[in-house]
C-alpha cells in the first residue's frame, strides 16, 4: 500500500517478451586499498534508545575502505535487483559477485512498512535496502541507516543532482540514488473528452463522476499529496506551499478530498501492473500512474495519453541506503559503485520500466532515445518542476517547529479516507 511507484514486481506477462540485454555490464574497476586491514565502514557513536525502543545512536560514514568480506545481505523490490531468476538474460548481481567476490543475498519486500521494520530490528543486520522516500525518511530520522561517503562511490557525482540532493541532511548524505519516476494523470482518449489538464480533473467531484466507477488511483499515503496540489489552487485559503509538509487542517482537506472522491474509484493499484490491466481491458478512463503504464499502454497501441498536471507533478526516488549494522560495509560500498554504472542503469531501467538515476545510462548505444524520452532523463527543465515525495514530519521538513504532521498521521488519514478503518 505504501509505494510511491513502480516497485513491485513488474508483470512479465504484461511486458511481454523481455528484451534480449546486451551481454553483462561495462567493464568494472575495482577499487583496491591493500594497505587498509580494517575498513572502518560504520561506528557506532552512541547507541542510546528513544521512547518508541529504536536506536538513536549517531553512526558515522566510512573514511577507507578495505578487502571486501564476501558476502552482502540487501533488502529490496522485487524487479529491481536481478540474478537471472526472472529471466536467465537479466543478471547483473552475477557479475558484481564474480568482480568482488561478494556473495549476494537478497531480501525481498512488497511495502514500505515491512522494509522499515527489516531494518529496525536489532536482530537483523543488513547490509543495506532499496528505500522509497516514505521508508528513507523513517530510516534516516530514527537511526537505523549510517550515512555514505560520497567520495568512495565512484560515479557518485554522475546521478542526477536533483535525486542527489534528496537523500542528504544539511551536508550530509544518506542514499545514492537508483531509479526514479514521476506521478501522471493518464487517460482513454476514447472515454474522456475534452482531455483533462490536472489533478482538478481527477478530485472535483462535478468532473470526477462524470467518470464514476472508472478511475484509478495509487493506494498510498503520499497520494494525498497530490490532493494539496489540487488544493492548493481549489482553495488558496488554507495557504498550502508545500504538498508534503501539510498542517493538520491542510491534511484534513487533503482526506476529505480523497473521501469525497472514494465512489467513483474502481481501484486502489499497488502493483504497477494492476493499473496496465484496468486500462488495457476498459475498465478504467482516467487515473493516477507513472510513466511506465504509459509506455506500456502507448506501445501496445491503447488509445492512451499522458498529462503533466497543471497543478504541479509529484515524483519518487528509490535510493540505496546503508544499514546501521551493516556486517559488510565494503560489499555495499562496491554494490553502491556498481549499481550507479550507466551500464548497470541501463539494465535496471529496461527490465523494471524506470528512469535511471544515472543520465549516462542513455549515452551512445545503451538505452533508446525514445525511451529516455519517454522517462524524462536528462530532461533538466522537466526535473526542475517535479516535487519529489519525501517522509512527511512534524518539523515541516525542518522549515518549522512541530507545526506539520507525520507519516503515521498520514496513514491514518488515508486509511479513513479509503474507508479502512471506522
Amino acid at each position: 500500500m505504501s509505494q510511491s511507484g513502480p516497485v513491485g514486481g513488474v508483470s512479465r506477462s504484461l511486458r511481454g517478451a523481455t528484451r534480449s540485454l546486451r551481454g553483462r555490464a561495462g567493464r568494472y574497476r575495482l577499487a583496491a586499498a591493500l594497505a587498509v586491514l580494517l575498513a572502518v565502514a560504520l561506528i557506532v557513536v552512541s547507541a542510546g534508545r528513544d521512547g518508541d525502543g529504536v536506536p538513536a545512536g549517531t553512526v558515522r560514514a566510512a573514511q577507507t575502505l578495505g578487502p571486501t568480506e564476501g558476502a552482502l545481505s540487501l533488502v529490496t523490490w522485487p524487479g529491481l535487483v536481478e540474478n537471472g531468476g526472472s529471466d536467465e538474460r537479466v543478471n547483473w548481481v552475477a557479475p558484481f559477485e564474480e568482480r568482488t567476490s561478494c556473495r549476494v543475498s537478497i531480501k525481498q519486500v512488497s511495502t514500505a512498512q515491512e522494509l522499515v521494520d527489516l531494518m529496525s530490528n536489532s536482530d537483523r543486520r543488513y547490509d543495506g535496502a532499496l528505500a522509497p522516500p516514505e521508508a528513507a525518511g523513517r530510516l534516516i530520522d530514527t537511526g537505523h541507516v549510517a550515512p555514505v561517503n560520497p567520495d568512495l562511490v565512484d560515479g557518485y557525482k554522475r546521478l542526477e543532482p536533483r535525486l542527489r540532493a534528496l537523500l542528504k541532511r544539511a551536508d550530509t548524505v544518506y542514499g545514492v540514488p537508483y531509479v526514479w519516476g514521476s506521478n501522471l494523470l493518464m487517460y482513454d482518449q476514447r472515454a474522456v473528452q475534452p482531455a483533462p489538464t490536472g489533478w482538478a480533473d481527477l478530485f472535483d467531484p462535478d468532473r470526477a463522476q462524470r467518470y464514476g466507477g472508472r478511475l484509478v488511483m495509487r493506494d498510498t499515503p503520499l497520494a494525498l499529496a497530490e490532493a494539496a496540489l489540487y488544493l492548493r489552487s481549489k482553495r488558496k485559503s488554507l495557504d498550502i506551499t508545500d504538498p508534503y509538509a501539510l498542517t493538520r487542517e491542510q491534511l484534513d482537506a487533503a482526506a476529505k478530498v480523497v473521501r469525497e472522491q472514494r465512489p467513483y474509484v474502481k481501484s486502489y493499484w499497488t502493483q504497477p501492473a494492476d493499473a496496465v490491466s484496468a486500462f488495457a481491458g476498459g475498465e478504467a478512463a482516467m487515473g493516477q500512474v507513472s510513466s511506465y503504464q504509459l509506455d506500456v499502454l502507448s506501445r501496445a497501441g491503447r488509445p492512451v495519453a499522458g498529462v503533466v498536471p497543471r497543478e504541479g507533478v509529484t515524483g519518487w526516488a528509490n535510493s540505496w541506503l546503508v544499514g546501521a549494522r551493516a556486517e559488510h560495509p565494503n560489499c555495499m560500498y562496491e554494490w553502491l559503485k556498481w549499481t550507479s554504472s550507466p551500464d548497470v542503469q541501463r539494465q535496471v531501467a529496461e527490465w523494471a520500466g524506470v528512469a535511471p538515476a544515472n543520465p549516462q545510462a542513455c549515452e551512445g548505444d545503451r538505452l533508446k532515445s525514445s525511451f529516455c524520452a519517454t522517462y524524462q532523463v536528462g530532461d533538466d527543465a522537466y526535473l526542475k518542476k517535479v516535487i519529489f515525495a519525501r517522509t512527511p514530519t512534524r518539523d515541516c521538513d525542518g522549515e518549522r517547529r512541530d507545526e506539520c504532521t507525520d507519516y503515521a498521521e498520514w496513514t491514518r488519514a488515508w486509511q479513513e479516507a479509503r474507508g479502512l478503518t471506522r
